[in-house]
């Protein structure tokens, strides 16, 4: 990975710890409301307006055998290091974090993630963030 990629993808990863803290504080069993655009979501689209198309991660379900599957997918161009889905987080029911992927837009043609999660039931929030159009909420029951 060369410096100015790796320095991108450092300063990413930082600005998404600065917020999750920010989400973890938020009311059990209520998503927050958008404080001052942090985040957006389908209903607070905020100065990002008609993007939510191919910035909301879309956050499917599988329980097969007794194991629990999360996969995320953010149906966003991966146009390399221009415009590209920097990665995806996973948020317990308490806004808690309990996993990431990150993603390298010279390698990865779509922003696709799976987690596996044990013993977990409840709502889990997904965070997408696009390095142009900022960090997307969306969630799902487990």
């Amino acid at each position: 990975m060369e410096r100015r990629d790796f320095i991108r993808l450092s300063a990413a990863g930082a600005a998404v710890g600065i917020i999750a803290p920010t989400l973890a504080q938020a009311e059990a069993g209520k998503q927050p409301t958008p404080p001052g655009d942090v985040f957006y979501t389908k209903d607070a689209q905020g100065r990002w307006a008609g993007k939510a198309a191919t910035h909301l991660p879309e956050v499917e379900v599988v329980k097969t055998d007794g194991k629990t599957t999360v996969k995320i997918t953010t149906p966003h161009e991966m146009k390399g290091y221009e415009h590209y889905i920097v990665k995806h987080v996973l948020l317990d029911k308490d806004y808690k974090f309990l996993n990431e992927h990150m993603f390298d837009p010279s390698k990865d043609p779509v922003a696709i993630s799976e987690f596996s999660l044990a013993g977990y039931s409840g709502t889990v929030y997904a965070l997408s963030l696009c390095n142009k159009h900022d960090l997307w909420l969306n969630s799902a029951e487990v």
